[in-house]
């Protein structure tokens, strides 16, 4: 059995307000173990990205430019995935916008789940898990899912992640290859979180203004006033 597991980072939330993918990661599962096979693309959207989306991502337009369109690497794309079980989280986001790449690309594959089938993991921890939390952080947390501290999302290391919860949701089996080896695991998955990072822009370092600075020192102005102790971020720290 093939699985591929699929994320993707876009420009906003809604493909039919133009919005478009700018990074796909997919990683391949055989028989329920991941292969070192990924497919990790990052794409020219030909538009600007939303602040809200810049926020959860970080990819800039800037780091973009010189990305291929998704039209160049849609036939590599679809043989990658060709026959497999896709498995992505809140997969109709996804989908949706694959879709509309496609039919943007004017390719003859108006849709991927001609060509392999799709299941929702977010449709299945709901089910398994009703009116609770299910974002994927919140699957690490109650599978107890090693999540790398991250500032930011990424594709491929969100598929790399989702790849071991879903083992642990639909069988318990957390162990991702033939080697069962706990170091030799955690120093593959910060390998994949390097790999994903890479060619990364940096982060966006902003600025307190004047106002905002005047207003945290009237609150710590407040803080001295009302607590006994006084404000421990005036003392001086211990020698």
């Amino acid at each position: 059995m093939r699985h591929v597991i699929l994320d993707t980072e876009t420009t906003g939330l809604d493909a039919s307000q133009g919005h478009r993918i700018i990074e796909i990661g997919c990683v391949e599962m055989l028989h329920r173990r991941v292969t070192e096979r990924v497919f990790h693309q990052y794409l020219n959207p030909g538009r600007e990205i939303d602040e809200a989306a810049l926020e959860i991502h970080g990819i800039t337009r800037e780091f973009l430019e010189d990305k291929p369109v998704f039209s160049r690497i849609a036939d590599e794309f679809l043989a990658f995935i060709e026959g497999a079980e896709l498995v992505i989280h809140n997969a109709a986001f996804d989908v949706e916008f694959i879709n509309t790449e496609l039919s943007i690309a004017g390719h003859q594959v108006a849709d991927i789940q001609a060509r392999c089938t799709v299941t929702d993991t977010l449709e299945l921890a709901r089910k398994m898990h009703p009116g609770q939390k299910n974002s994927l952080d919140a699957l690490c947390r109650r599978y107890e899912v090693s999540n790398p501290v991250r500032e930011l999302h990424g594709a491929l290391l969100d598929a790399q992640i989702l790849a071991e919860v879903y083992l642990a949701m639909t069988g318990g089996q957390s162990v991702l290859r033939l080697d069962t080896d706990e170091a030799e695991r955690e120093s593959r998955q910060r390998l994949a979180s390097q790999q994903a990072m890479k060619s990364r822009p940096a982060f966006r370092v902003i600025e307190a203004g004047e106002d905002e600075l005047a207003a945290h020192e009237a609150f710590l102005d407040m803080i001295q006033q009302e607590s006994e102790s006084g404000c421990v971020w005036r003392k001086e720290p211990d020698s």
